[in-house]
């Protein structure tokens, strides 16, 4: 067996759709989210993989199983259930330890999935860059360590007739986690080179002295078509979850010649696999990294507050929730109900109500932006000579010119505001009152 073959997609695309039931979980202390809320939710991610969901349950859960996470009185029933329906998988909205999983499809015969595999496997299908798929293929490999035992559970029975010798099937596991263990050091290795290189980008970057907004938010709220509408980017923007992993950095120019990067992130979920977040810190880095944050939310969202409430947590766990944030409530042309509208509202009082795809709400939003960006420009008074027509269009194109006056001679006199990034192209021609 090679490296390559232990990682195997347990969602097959190809032939006959197998059906999935779902099993919600009922979690007294979990109050971040309804059981109904996680369960949608659930159905969403599952359908994204292309699985169609035949049937559900909620079982509440007061105190953990330890050998199927589940009481086994609720065990039969979802069990009898799930094969009324015709199901072919069962997908706990849950994180189930190995032997759990193992337990649970001895049970019900059939295979058990786990809300982490699912979500493991929707950024497996959506990684395109190189850094993306690493980053998957590493958390995937974490995931599948622990889970290699019941691979070959049925040859481990074959033992040779001598006391205390190793079957076939525990001398195949013991192979198979050093295989697993020797490509997550490879992967580790290489992503190190990757971010090495990504963090050089982040420098050029700071130097430009130009202001860092990272764009924010639940996955599925608008980022990369707003961060297209913005820049014309040309990101891929679907109506699906986690449609984009990879972070992608345009420069806006806005309407008063104010400049300012922003950055698409990788979008949050409810239950976002810890390993993931471990992966992906690379790429969230850029919320922490940034001068400020784009918080977007979908307002059309019926559970838009406790998407508010996950966002703001992931933030808290990367070191990023103190950081400056700008509010941007999206998708505002599908959310009629006024009564909802502002009970969304009240999360941010001062929020920004756009619509991405139609390009509404832009004027608010760019006076806001122009307001963070302004913190990177420069007021100069300039006297541009008749022979630099370049600097000449080059203050008209990229600066905020607030009086200008041309002399008899050709001179060009002016107070501009520039991005900081620009100042050194003028330092010849400062008046003599700003001149060093």
């Amino acid at each position: 067996m090679s490296e390559e073959d232990i990682q195997v997609s347990p969602f097959p695309t190809a032939g006959k759709p197998e059906k999935a039931f779902l099993v919600g979980i009922a979690d007294p202390n979990d109050t971040s989210a309804s059981p109904r809320e996680y369960l949608d939710e659930l159905r969403e991610l599952t359908e994204t993989l292309g699985v169609p969901v035949c049937g559900e349950i909620i079982a509440p859960v007061r105190q953990i199983h330890p050998k199927y996470y589940v009481g086994s009185g609720k065990l039969e029933e979802i069990c009898g259930q799930a094969s009324a329906a015709g199901a072919d998988i069962l997908i706990f909205d849950c994180e189930l330890g190995p032997s759990q999983q193992r337990n649970l499809e001895k049970a019900a015969s059939m295979r058990v999935y786990d809300r982490q595999e699912v979500i493991l496997d929707i950024f497996a299908a959506r990684a395109q860059t190189r850094e993306a798929v690493l980053q998957v293929e590493l958390a995937r490999n974490h995931y599948y360590l622990p889970r290699l035992t019941g691979a070959w559970s049925h040859l481990s029975r074959q033992h040779g007739g001598v006391v205390g010798a190793r079957g076939a099937g525990e001398k195949q596991i013991e192979y198979d986690r050093r295989m697993v263990k020797k490509r997550i050091a490879m992967l580790e290795e290489e992503l190190k080179e990757v971010r090495s290189h990504r963090m050089i980008q982040r420098k050029e970057r700071l130097r430009g002295n130009l202001v860092n907004c990272a764009i924010i938010g639940y996955t599925n709220a608008g980022k990369s078509t707003l961060l297209n509408a913005l820049t014309g980017a040309g990101v891929l923007a679907e109506n699906k979850l986690f449609a984009t992993l990879d972070p992608t950095t345009r420069k806006l120019t806005l309407p008063d010649k104010a400049e300012l990067l922003l950055t698409d992130t990788v979008g949050f979920v409810r239950k976002l696999p810890h390993s993931l977040v471990e992966a992906f810190k690379s790429t969230l880095e850029e919320a922490l990294l940034a001068d400020f944050l784009l918080l977007v939310l979908d307002v059309s969202s019926p559970h838009v507050c406790s998407h508010w409430e996950t966002t703001l947590s992931v933030l808290n766990e990367l070191g990023a929730a103190e950081k400056p944030m700008l509010v941007v409530f999206n998708k505002c042309d599908l959310q009629n109900d006024p009564v909802a509208l502002a009970k969304i509202r009240s999360l941010a009082p001062d929020g920004i109500l756009v619509s991405g795809l139609r390009q509404t709400g832009f004027e608010v939003l760019f006076q806001a932006l122009s307001l963070r960006a302004r913190r990177n420009m420069k007021l100069l008074e300039i006297a541009i000579p008749p022979a630099r027509q370049d600097l000449m269009a080059l203050a008209h194109a990229k600066g905020k010119i607030y009086e200008s006056k041309w002399t008899d001679d050709g001179t060009f006199l002016a107070t501009v505001e520039f991005p900081q990034s620009l100042e050194h192209k003028f330092s010849e021609y400062l008046r003599p009152q700003q001149a060093v």
